[in-house]
């Protein structure tokens, strides 16, 4: 494999990540400030409207860009071309070629723009059917829900746009345009609360409604900015056009895989939200808001940090492994390349779940008092916070072992993986139904049910991934991932000292002071037990820094 595609590939990760950090930075200074003027309830209806939005985004283009994704970028196409002859004429055919795949591209994204309007009615409807008197009661509710209906449609807009940069891989130019974006959304949602609050106008969720248009605004003008040049000097249309002779628009194997992937997103899906969905369908607004509040900040890693690193992993692996294996000496060290990646990703993950699932969960209560308010602690958000602790771990391997999935499965085997989500669609729904309606266990009971079903996913992902990788004349084992014997000793013994500091209810400076140095002291120690193992992950970066500065 290329090193200017692994260096692109991290450099596009490192993106991602800042993105996610500098984004849910902003959301996250924004709540806090909108927590002191909103109640749980508005919350709870703000969350269901999120909801909404997110599921008609989802449904439209998941599997599209997906699909898309698995294309191979420009620059690995024109390279075999160009190794088996130098000559004008070919290289100007590869580069029309290329062109034309990603105008091909654009052309697919257009499906996903029509689905989009269709569902966005159709939710829209369901939504007002389905919803009880207390949200109905919401001020300015309706408002709200078409405002959010028309941000929706407004961001499928730039899927053509997107598409572009995703083709040839402008994670730079994505990440501008998306944190321009966010940063409007914040300012213009927490201003309009502001102001409604100390004018005493109940605005309800329309503030909520506002931002979000203006996210999906200031993300499309931020796009044509950003590619004008890029797409007017490729003679790349915007607009669908027909290609070639045929009359053909997409290719039919492109076609085929992006059905095969929605209908698996489909259940994805369901299994991804499927909590919010219970959750807003059998309890009431104040448990709705407590969840959303904790789901936030649990959720926060995963959308930081393991979210882009599943993304670019997708790619990644899409381009080191190919679909049918020749065992060609390129194609021996790109399967070590990414068998090692694999390893040291999962490997990382370990070791951040040691500290998660040890020390972190006696750190809920008192940080959701600072964060939230005391208000806060007294609803069901501490429990449901220390829950996610231990759920984390599991979402962020699940999320790697699918990405490795979804970049080299074949279409048989995606329609296995699908057959496997609707068994897991099930259970979900049979167990999350049991858990709050008969035993009434609540948000948490939701986190242990979403945790459940994730081991069913992972082991069903882990089991492919070790036979692909063993077909491949490689391996995958179990005890290459775990931490050392110290680590786990410290994990455990961190946990009983932060149990044993003191009350929550005395949340004084030395209180938190001495929680801050057993947990900073833990991960001093895990680090020196684990040095063998970081000094690894640094010898592998270095080719790879280098690489990109070049």
């Amino acid at each position: 494999m290329p090193p200017s595609l692994l260096a692109r590939s991290a450099q596009g990760a490192t993106f991602l990540i800042l993105l996610q950090i500098a984004s849910r930075a902003l959301t996250f200074i924004v709540n806090q400030v909108l927590l002191r003027y909103l109640s749980p309830q508005i919350l709870g209806v703000a969350t269901q409207l999120e909801l909404f939005s997110i599921s008609t985004l989802y449904f439209s283009r998941e599997s599209i860009r997906v699909a898309l994704q698995r294309e191979q970028s420009d620059e690995e196409r024109e390279e075999p071309t160009k190794e088996k002859s130098n000559g004008q004429d070919v290289q100007r055919s590869s580069s029309i070629q290329a062109d034309q795949r990603v105008q091909e591209a654009v052309d697919l994204s257009y499906v996903a723009i029509g689905m989009g309007i269709v569902l966005t009615m159709i939710f829209q409807w369901l939504y007002i059917r389905r919803a009880d008197v207390a949200v109905l009661s919401t001020k300015y509710l309706h408002a709200s829900l078409n405002l959010y209906a028309l941000a929706t449609v407004c961001e499928l807009l730039h899927e053509p746009l997107f598409a572009i940069a995703q083709q040839q891989m402008l994670y730079g130019t994505r990440a501008s345009a998306e944190m321009q974006a966010t940063l409007t959304r914040c300012i213009i949602t927490c201003l309009t609360t502001i102001w409604a609050s100390r004018s005493g106008i109940d605005l309800g969720v329309l503030p909520f409604a506002v931002g979000q248009l203006s996210y999906a605004s200031i993300l499309i003008i931020g796009y044509i900015y950003r590619l004008y040049h890029f797409y007017q000097q490729k003679g790349i249309s915007l607009l669908p056009r027909t290609l070639g002779p045929s009359g053909g628009r997409f290719p039919s194997a492109l076609v085929k895989l992006a059905a095969i992937l929605y209908g698996q997103s489909l259940f994805k899906q369901l299994l991804t939200s499927g909590d919010a969905y219970l959750i807003a369908a059998l309890t009431n607004l104040s448990s709705q808001g407590a969840y959303a509040l904790a789901s936030n900040y649990g959720g926060l890693l995963a959308r930081v940090l393991f979210q882009p690193i599943e993304e670019s992993s997708r790619s990644l692996f899409a381009r080191l492994l190919p679909p049918h294996t020749l065992n060609t000496p390129s194609e021996r060290v790109s399967r070590e390349q990414a068998t090692t990646y694999l390893t040291t990703v999962l490997r990382l993950y370990t070791l951040l779940s040691l500290l998660l699932t040890t020390v972190a969960p006696p750190l809920t209560g008192p940080l959701l008092h600072i964060l939230a308010g005391p208000r806060w602690t007294h609803t069901e958000a501490p429990a449901v916070l220390a829950a996610y602790c231990y759920y984390i771990p599991l979402l962020a391997t699940n999320g790697l072992l699918e990405a490795y999935v979804s970049a080299i499965a074949t279409p048989s085997q995606l329609r296995t993986q699908s057959a496997c989500m609707v068994g897991f669609s099930i259970l979900f729904a049979a167990v999350g139904w049991v858990i709050l309606r008969l035993y009434d266990m609540g948000a948490r009971g939701l986190v242990v049910v979403n945790a459940v079903v994730t081991v069913g996913r992972i082991s069903w992902s882990w089991g492919f991934v070790r036979r692909d990788l063993r077909e491949r004349g490689g391996s995958l084992a179990i005890v290459d991932l775990l931490p050392t014997v110290g680590s786990l000793a410290v994990g455990v013994a961190g946990r009983s000292v932060l149990e044993g500091i003191g009350e929550p209810g005395n949340m004084g400076m030395v209180y938190f002071g001495k929680m801050g140095c057993v947990v900073g002291l833990c991960g001093l120690v895990i680090l020196f037990f684990e040095r063998g193992f970081f000094i690894q992950c640094h010898g592998m970066l270095r080719p790879f820094a280098a690489s990109s500065s070049k």
